[in-house]
């Protein structure tokens, strides 16, 4: 079976493409967090696309491939957006100061 229709190269050139953008000590900020939680979201998006498209050919194997890597993707962004969240100071302030004014009416 080819895998013709499909656009994207294995999983180095996903792995390639993130790694241009960050390495894992360079994830510094918050920013970092989310724009990582965005590149694996737009990876994720891509292979759902052309797990799509395999679909429409009749490409089971790849279809299969590439839905698996969609899913990956969108586990990591996941655990990054987590991170974001979870890190940021702002927000679990504001989180404590709406539940004490809850408790407070």
């Amino acid at each position: 079976m080819t895998h013709e229709h499909t656009r994207v190269p294995e999983n180095q050139a996903d792995e390639a493409l993130l790694s241009d953008h960050f390495e894992d000590d360079e994830i510094e900020t918050l920013a970092d967090y989310h724009r990582m939680a965005s590149l694996h979201y737009a990876q994720a998006a891509k292979h759902h696309t052309l797990a799509a498209d395999a679909d429409d050919h009749g490409h089971e194997e790849s279809r299969n491939s590439h839905a698996f890597l969609a899913y990956r993707h969108q586990l990591v962004a996941n655990q990054y957006a987590e991170i974001a969240v979870i890190e940021s100071d702002d927000l679990g302030e504001e989180v404590e100061v709406s539940a004490q004014a809850e408790h407070a009416a």
